[in-house]
C-alpha cells in the first residue's frame, strides 16, 4: 500500500513541550504541525492523542512515516 499522504517536512519538529495532552496531525495537511488544526476531515485519517507527563524536549514525526508514531524515528533520511 502507497502512503500517499502529503510530507510537510523532512526533519522532525524539535520542541520544549509543556506537560498536557496533544493532538498529532497524522495527515499531514494541517497548517499547525506537528499538531492538528481540523485538515484531517475526508482523509480517512484521525489525530492521535498524546500526553506529555512532565516538560522535556519532543521530537515531533513531521514527515508522518515514523515507526514509532508521533516521535521522530529517523525514517525521514530514507524517503526518496
Amino acid at each position: 500500500m502507497t502512503d500517499d499522504r502529503p510530507i510537510p517536512q523532512r526533519m522532525p519538529v524539535v520542541q520544549k513541550t509543556a506537560p498536557g495532552e496533544y493532538f498529532y496531525c497524522r495527515c499531514g495537511r494541517s497548517q499547525t504541525q506537528p499538531f492538528c488544526d481540523g485538515s484531517h476531515k475526508g482523509t480517512g485519517y484521525e489525530p492521535l492523542a498524546v500526553t506529555i507527563e512532565e516538560e522535556r524536549v519532543v521530537a515531533w514525526c513531521a514527515c508522518k512515516r515514523s515507526g514509532n508514531e508521533p516521535f521522530c524515528d529517523g525514517t525521514h533520511a530514507k524517503l526518496p
